[in-house]
């Protein structure tokens, strides 16, 4: 199972540098976890940059996998990881959804550059 950050898909569809190193967990929708967050930045920033005909495209491009809502016990659990890691929120959310799903977090957010259970490339 794979969980791709809200930076991953962003460059994913923007066909950006680091775009091929986030295709094999996007392209794999059956294994792929789409935490409820984002949809949100993802939604937000194509809206603004592109247009909602493009962001609506985006989202459901998204929908392919599987949605996880943001649920009591997964934000206690993102709060914990917050803490334990000094991670921002939208950070924790990311890594506490992809292990409790037992998954891999796909991102190239330097925050999470030597966090277990975490696929990370450099920004260019």
């Amino acid at each position: 199972m794979n969980v791709v950050d809200s930076s991953g898909w962003l460059e994913y569809f923007a066909d950006g540098p680091n775009a091929d190193f986030f295709a094999p967990a996007i392209e794999k929708a059956g294994d792929l976890l789409i935490p409820t967050l984002s949809l949100y930045e993802v939604f937000k920033r194509v809206l603004q940059q592109k247009g909602e005909g493009e962001a609506l495209q985006a989202i459901a491009v998204m929908h392919q996998g599987v949605v996880v809502d943001l649920d009591a016990v997964l934000a206690l659990n993102a709060a914990k990881t917050s803490v334990e890691l000094g991670l921002p929120m939208a950070d924790s959310i990311m890594l506490a959804t992809a292990r409790a799903y037992g998954a891999t977090l796909w991102t190239q957010d330097a925050d999470f550059e030597d966090i277990e259970g975490v696929r990370y490339i450099q920004k260019p």
